[in-house]
């Protein structure tokens, strides 16, 4: 890039004329606009899930669910304090269900993404069916897909909801609404999608393609042992161990059209350097460890939470055997030809 011109006293009476105009030049800017690389306000932060526990228990005695529509503490990353983001384009909150509660049905939108975090048993609802949720299970609500949650267990659900708010208010494209009910009607079984889809097998009428899985409970007792037989079954990669994305089998592609979901297995040790354009938020669902991310560590334990922002070298440094979930917009970013990462110290 070109240095930024000289300024001059004609140039900045010329600029303050147009500026009266709703005009600026362009190459007084440029170099912001379009950099060498990322640059972006987004930090490497984490989060203990012991402290969030604790101000969601609080926040659980000063509102009700039903109050709050949903009860969530949002986690905003530091360098975007008052935006409601954790990464640029992305949201995390942590959401409290307690026993005999209804988080009201509505629907929006946003897709949002839930991985939950303690408890077992406690439901999601979406479009007329019911899915019981269970630690680690990764569950999906589609865009305008009306959803609610219910526990009618004896002890409170914590989950962690990622949702692509950002991008949508970005492209002021936000629609939402209530039902109007606490819970929606149930028309299909419990478990019915998973069963239609979720075993290599589908109805043969399924259309082909969609932008969103007809499964919406990935659970993690299933995931957990792809990962332990990919790990008889060959070597790890060097940055990422055993890695797994999520995927629609509708048509092979992320599970959601605007956020990629995968899980991974690490053994103890340190990962090989590795970057990449998608700014991503971890969960540790098993396993302690550490992780540096530029010039940042961050320590972790099971359902702690922490972020690598866009283009930050990261090494992971398990302590133990360990597995991330993790989410990032770069289902976006492949449609758009933008993602890119590099391996290693290259």
């Amino acid at each position: 890039m070109h240095p930024k011109p000289q300024d001059t006293p004609e140039r900045r009476a010329f600029y303050e004329k147009i500026d009266k105009q709703n005009m600026t030049p362009l190459w007084t800017v440029l170099g912001a606009l379009v950099t060498p690389e990322p640059v972006s306000k987004c930090q490497a932060v984490g989060w203990k899930f012991s402290e969030i526990r604790t101000a969601m228990m609080e926040a659980g005695g000063l509102i009700t669910a039903k109050e709050a529509e949903r009860r969530v503490l949002i986690l905003e990353n530091p360098g975007l304090r008052g935006e409601s983001k954790v990464t640029t384009s992305l949201y995390a909150g942590v959401q409290l269900v307690l026993p005999g509660e209804v988080a009201p049905a509505h629907r929006h939108t946003q897709s949002a993404l839930r991985f939950v975090l303690e408890g077992s048993g406690a439901h999601t609802a979406v479009n007329g069916e019911k899915t019981v949720m269970h630690y680690g299970d990764f569950v999906i609500t589609p865009q305008m897909a009306w959803h609610d949650h219910g526990n009618e267990t004896s002890e409170p659900m914590f989950w962690l909801d990622g949702l692509d708010i950002p991008l949508v208010s970005f492209l002021d494209a936000s629609f939402a609404e209530g039902l109007g009910e606490d819970a929606q009607p149930i028309t299909r079984q419990t478990g019915q999608s998973y069963n239609e889809f979720g075993n290599n097998l589908m109805p043969v009428d399924a259309p082909r393609g969609g932008h969103v899985s007809p499964i919406f409970n990935y659970p993690y007792e299933k995931s957990r042992a792809t990962l332990e037989a990919m790990k008889k079954g060959g070597d790890p990669d060097p940055c990422h161990g055993y890695k797994l994305r999520y995927t629609n089998p509708l048509d092979g592609g992320f599970a959601m059209p605007t956020i990629a979901t995968f899980i991974q297995l690490l053994a103890a040790g340190a990962t090989t350097p590795y970057r990449s354009t998608d700014a991503t938020i971890f969960v540790c669902v098993e396993g302690r460890g550490k992780s540096r991310i530029g010039d940042a560590v961050i320590e972790w334990g099971p359902q702690d939470i922490f972020v690598a922002p866009s283009w930050k070298t990261i090494v992971h440094e398990p302590a133990e055997e360990t597995v991330l979930f993790s989410y990032s917009d770069r289902a976006v970013q492949e449609k758009l030809g933008l993602w890119r990462e590099a391996r290693g110290n290259a």
